[in-house]
């Protein structure tokens, strides 16, 4: 606060309803309900981590079928208001019943392909640390399904390029002799992504996930890092693009769609729509 008791910084305005006038909306509510109020291709990237179907206290605990059947609402408003260049990613675990592993992503495959979505890559989050098992081994990753509908879809590698394992790596023959033989911004990330703390240097997503003592840990039990959003974001949005999150949780997306990402000079800010 400065001493006329005005805040140094102008809080953003957040908004219940959907408008292309606003720039945060975060609405409390039966998320089919909101995605009917939102026009048609209007979002450029919905990024959720949908309820897993384990029996939390936001979700009641059902059989893989009738799970399936309950999002398949969700997954067609999903399609109808993101944009022909946008992107659908779907963060999703095991389901486990009976001690036998359903593995989400598999049956969310079925799901988002009849309703015309194309596969880009099945993107596999590693971390460190989760559920023990004592009859089957830990599990220690999740997956992330990226689909869009058409062959337009807005994707920039130069943003998220890491480190090239041997940055000064040159042709040794032919007519690049002693050229560089790698891009100078660094590699491809690939579909395995492994984040560690100083920098993205590795290929594997192996981002913390959020338990006890982390920094971001609120009491959401499934909560997912900002640094797992940060990545699509960069990658598939620019500036004053509309991020969708029809399961926001603790607002993981709302806040990596804010946000200046890493210290990047490519970040920008969004929009967000949160439910």
């Amino acid at each position: 606060m400065t001493s006329a008791g005005l805040p140094l910084f102008q809080t953003p305005g957040i908004h219940d309803t959907f408008s292309h006038e606003h720039r945060i909306v975060l609405h409390c509510g039966d998320c089919q309900t909101f995605l009917r109020t939102i026009p048609s291709a209007s979002i450029m990237l919905v990024m959720s981590s949908p309820p897993y179907n384990i029996g939390k206290e936001y979700e009641c605990r059902l059989g893989i079928k009738s799970y399936l059947r309950r999002q398949e609402p969700v997954v067609e408003e999903l399609v109808r208001v993101v944009s022909p260049r946008g992107s659908i990613y779907w963060e999703v675990g095991n389901f486990v019943q009976d001690a036998e592993v359903f593995p989400l992503d598999v049956f969310y495959y079925d799901l988002f392909k009849e309703k015309g979505l194309k596969l880009r890559n099945r993107i596999i989050w590693q971390f460190g640390h989760g559920l023990h098992a004592s009859k089957r081994f830990s599990g220690r990753y999740e997956t992330i399904l990226w689909s869009t509908e058409s062959e337009e879809y807005k994707f920039r590698i130069d943003p998220v390029r890491v480190p090239a394992k041997y940055p000064g790596k040159r042709h040794f023959k032919g007519p690049d002799r002693s050229k560089p033989s790698g891009n100078p911004l660094g590699k491809n990330p690939s579909d395995i992504w492994q984040f560690v703390a100083e920098e993205w240097q590795r290929e594997v997503w192996d981002i913390p996930n959020v338990k006890a003592n982390h920094p971001e840990k609120t009491i959401h039990p499934c909560q997912f890092p900002v640094e797992l959003v940060e990545r699509c974001v960069l990658a598939l949005t620019d500036e004053n693009d509309w991020i969708l999150d029809p399961y926001c949780g603790v607002g993981s997306a709302l806040i990596a769609g804010l946000k200046p990402i890493g210290g990047l000079q490519a970040a920008t800010k969004r929009r967000s729509t949160q439910i």
